[in-house]
């Protein structure tokens, strides 16, 4: 009997920014904000540049894993949205609230957009978005 057959994902790169922990990983990066932090244009910028640097010519998705709670500027997702390489975006959480404002968020991002309780859901549904993007 074979143990461990999905094999685990190694980080790329780690980012530090002021809101929080931006992980890399080969399709997909994670994003893990502070509690209580302002996600606003200028810091999509950031994220929008680190997507540059590691995923330029190839597709990718985008993970918000929402253990803290945090506010988010609508408007970004005209700006996500305008990337033609981020091919799916996954909230995930385990807060009502959060169900809640992911169908709000929809309405702005109008792409693929899925909201999870367990993030090993939310990686296997994004990997197999990039996979049938190719």
């Amino acid at each position: 009997m074979k143990l461990g057959t999905g094999k685990k994902q190694v980080v790329v790169r780690e980012y530090h920014l002021d809101i929080g922990i931006i992980q890399v990983f080969d399709n997909y990066l994670v994003a893990h904000f502070n509690e209580g932090a302002t996600l606003t244009l200028e810091r999509v910028y950031q994220l929008i540049g680190i997507s540059e640097i590691h995923f330029r010519d190839k597709n990718f998705a985008y993970i918000s894993n929402r253990k803290n709670s945090y506010a988010i500027d609508p408007i970004i997702y005209t700006y996500l949205r305008g990337l033609d390489n981020l091919v799916a975006l996954a909230i995930v959480s385990k807060k009502e609230i959060d169900m809640h404002n992911f169908k709000i968020e929809k309405l702005f991002y109008k792409k693929c957009m899925e909201f999870f309780i367990e993030y090993d859901n939310a990686v296997a549904w994004a990997k197999k978005r990039v996979k049938a993007k190719k």
